[in-house]
């Protein structure tokens, strides 16, 4: 088991409690696949339905700032071909992938497709030789990356205070562990 402390941030006075001593086992067996979902690498040529989903679920725009970076991941979560959720990541540096944004349809959460997708992100991460993965979540505005961040065995490697969205941010990293042979 793999003790997570208390992450608290003070800023403007301000208190923020983010987690208390979570257990998790990082060592679990292999997860229980989604009935019926489909996770998709997607390429800049067809990637409207990320643009649907983000709007739906984050009322913005803009999913990231350019598209124009170097191993970018697109992916898609799909039931029954219904788009359901999203992410898009690419590398930060020669050792750290990003994963930057993400998001799953309000009706479908909490059935593990959030996970799926991190999932695949580090899987396709891994196979282009990152030594880890990093993402920032706010955890005022969504509250379940961070719990999912430290249920996973991601590090809080930074907090700050983002005075764009007017919140409080969290870094999470997570060194790729070679997957077992499967041979």
């Amino acid at each position: 088991m793999t003790r997570v402390s208390v992450a608290t941030l003070y800023e403007s006075g301000h208190f923020l409690k983010i987690s208390e001593h979570i257990q998790t086992d990082i060592n679990r067996a292999p997860r229980a696949p989604v009935p019926g979902l489909q996770i998709s690498d997607l390429t800049l040529d067809d990637m409207d339905a990320i643009f649907i989903l983000n709007e739906s679920i984050f009322g913005e725009e803009r999913v990231i700032n350019t598209f124009d970076r170097k191993d970018l991941v697109l992916l898609l979560a799909s039931i029954d071909e219904e788009p359901i959720g999203f992410k898009v990541g690419y590398r930060e540096n020669r050792f750290v992938f990003y994963s930057a944004k993400g998001g799953v349809s309000p009706s479908f959460r909490r059935r593990g497709i959030a996970l799926a997708l991190m999932d695949a992100m580090m899987d396709r991460a891994r196979d282009r030789g990152y030594a880890r993965l990093a993402f920032d979540t706010f955890p005022n505005l969504h509250p379940g990356m961070t719990i999912l961040g430290i249920q996973e065995g991601f590090r809080l490697m930074k907090a700050d205070y983002n005075a764009t969205y007017r919140e409080y941010r969290l870094r999470f990293e997570k060194r790729l562990t070679p997957l077992p042979d499967q041979s």
